[in-house]
């Protein structure tokens, strides 16, 4: 089964990537995701791949109101 499905979303700061997976780890823990190898740190966005449209609603009913924002540089 391939990962047909995509959302993006907000996210801003250093170390999207682990910050996410321990944020769908915990939230969204029967979900398969497939994330891009790497994010540079100045990017605003994440675009998450998912396997079926179900696992996409649930990620986007889950994401309403949490705040995946990193710390600002100092």
């Amino acid at each position: 089964m391939t990962f047909r499905y995509t959302h993006p979303f907000p996210i801003s700061g250093p170390n999207k990537l682990p910050r996410f997976r321990r944020w769908a780890a915990e939230n969204i823990p029967g979900v398969a995701v497939s994330l891009p190898p790497q994010v540079p740190v100045k990017s605003e966005a994440l675009t998450v791949r998912l396997k079926s449209l179900e696992d996409r609603n649930m990620l986007i009913e889950k994401l309403q109101g949490v705040g995946l924002q990193g710390k600002p540089s100092r």
